[in-house]
């Protein structure tokens, strides 16, 4: 396939998702199964309109079945389940429905709040569809069949993903909303932190989540307040997209802890906290211990360091750290209230070895 995309001055290629190439197996298989022809390559349809071509590796034909197989390819992007081999096994029916599940290497569902219910395979709703299309193009009228798609390698990969934590045992999800894997695009990712979270609230009728950081963060909940990591959700540096899920999924309480190099940058007001879209954290920092009565020469230390870390040897008033816990909170409660929503929030700042700074008034845990 060809496609490019740019990226911080780079020309990366695109791939294609795991629905795509399934759907692209199960319509060659198709093609053999019914005496058509072994395609090369087909094309095949995309969700949001066009087509996409995609190379076929290998095409089986047995007494009763055929099996055919697509290298995954995820283009420029950094995918795991880029050069895996995806199979699908066509075979007849004795009704005239289409049968979608997973086989070996495609993970079944064991918990609430996913697309799929439990007990099902993990084979997204798009890529569902776009399976069925491909085998309807070319299924002859009154007859059904069975389509398996499985990924030998797919039970080892899996356990490198989030699959495990969502709990999707056995192995990979077929995903894909749009057929199209873009190069270095935070959608996939944060789409499973929207899952996730998702996953928490199924289990939890308090509606009360805990948000971190990243994996420093799970740890230091679990160490300084008990709290077990599978309840803790690391929402990376999408605060602002994370908010506006808690608000779409009802979400009541936020207990949001973090280091201070990341916090600063919420209690100023910014939502996605990577250093390429915001980095005035220590001007935000400066400012707010001047606030709390900072001394001049302290303050310019502070300004001037290299890291918050840094900055933190300089802050001798203390209240500076509750001053940015108190802020931070409230700006992520006027970011949902801007949603319509009402959502508690309270904040806790740690420095970088787990030493707690500040925290707002009303977090209890």
């Amino acid at each position: 396939m060809e496609g490019y995309r740019y990226y911080q001055g780079k020309q990366l290629r695109c791939g294609f998702t795991t629905g795509s190439a399934a759907a692209a197996a199960a319509q060659a298989a198709m093609a053999a199964f019914f005496g058509k022809n072994t395609p090369d390559e087909v094309r095949i349809d995309l969700p949001a309109g066009g087509t996409l071509k995609i190379q076929i590796n290998t095409i089986r034909i047995r007494d009763g079945y055929t099996i055919a197989s697509v290298i995954k390819d995820g283009g420029d992007d950094p995918d795991i389940t880029h050069g895996i081999e995806i199979f699908s096994k066509i075979s007849l029916r004795e009704d005239n429905m289409v049968n979608i599940y997973g086989g070996i290497g495609v993970g079944t569902v064991t918990k609430p709040g996913l697309p799929m219910k439990v007990g099902m395979s993990s084979i997204n709703p798009v890529p569902m569809k776009m399976i069925e299309n491909e085998v309807r193009k070319i299924l002859p009228a009154g007859k059904g069949v069975d389509v398996e798609i499985f990924v030998p390698e797919g039970e080892e990969i899996a356990k490198r993903t989030l699959n495990p934590k969502l709990g999707v045992l056995g192995g990979i999800s077929i995903l894909g909303t749009t057929g199209i894997v873009k190069p270095m695009s935070e959608e996939a990712f944060k789409d499973s932190l929207a899952i996730e979270l998702k996953m928490l609230l199924a289990e939890n009728p308090e509606k009360e989540v805990v948000f971190v950081f990243g994996n420093h963060g799970k740890r230091f909940m679990k160490e300084k307040f008990g709290i077990d990591e599978g309840k803790v959700l690391v929402i990376s540096n999408f605060v602002g997209f994370m908010l506006d899920r808690a608000c779409e999924y009802g979400v009541k309480k936020i207990f949001f802890a973090g280091d201070l190099g990341k916090f600063v940058k919420v209690a100023g007001g910014i939502f996605h906290t990577h250093s390429r879209m915001s980095d005035a954290k220590l001007e935000i920092l400066t400012a707010n211990a001047l606030l709390a009565g900072e001394g001049r020469e302290n303050l310019l230390k502070i300004l001037n360091s290299n890291t918050t870390e840094e900055a933190v040897n300089y802050v001798t008033k203390k209240e500076t750290f509750t001053l940015l816990a108190e802020k931070a909170k409230e700006k992520c409660q006027e970011y949902v209230r801007r949603n319509g929503a009402e959502i508690t929030v309270e904040t806790l700042i740690f420095a970088s070895g787990g030493r707690e700074l500040g925290r707002s008034k009303g977090w209890k845990l």
